[in-house]
């Protein structure tokens, strides 16, 4: 089933996931980052996915600027996908749900972690504002128009109660 687009939505959460809110576009891009670039390695690491549905989420994922297709066969004809860098970019959003996927949805413990690649160490993902370099607490920080916004936009968050 074919959905809206949220492509022209004034939120950048609704127009991110019009990119890879699909599930399988999640577990794609998690293949990519193990290493995965031909069809057959990102089919034999994404348990369950059907051939027709790989070969959507890929095209939907090379046509929204997270991956380039590049052929490596001429006969047969054979592709590998490469991650962009807006699909290398979405690599602090992926360790951001792998560490709260282990926070509270694993209770058999971590199955995958981070770690640093000098010190081997564990790493643990966390939110800083760049321009104070201070850990980023909801406590401190609200959702604010930004210069684009409509009149709309702008008083439904002005007038929101954020926790």
């Amino acid at each position: 089933m074919k959905h809206k687009s949220l492509d022209d939505a004034e939120c950048p959460i609704a127009r991110s996931l019009d990119h890879v809110g699909e599930w399988w576009s999640i577990l794609i891009l998690r293949e990519a980052y193990y290493g995965a670039k031909k069809f057959d390695e990102f089919q034999k690491g994404v348990e369950g996915i059907t051939p027709s549905t790989l070969t959507r989420r890929l095209k939907h994922l090379v046509d929204t600027g997270l991956f380039k297709r590049h052929r490596y066969s001429e006969k047969p004809e054979r592709y590998e996908y490469v991650l962009t860098k807006c699909g290398r970019d979405f690599y602090p959003i992926m360790w951001t749900l792998m560490e709260w996927g282990n926070k509270y949805f694993a209770p058999e413990g971590i199955f995958i972690q981070l770690k640093n690649i000098k010190t081997r160490k564990a790493a643990i993902p966390f939110f800083a504002d760049r321009n104070t370099g201070k850990e980023m607490l909801p406590k401190d920080y609200q959702i604010a128009p930004g210069p684009a916004a409509s009149a709309a936009l702008y008083t439904k968050i002005a007038t929101s109660k954020q926790e």
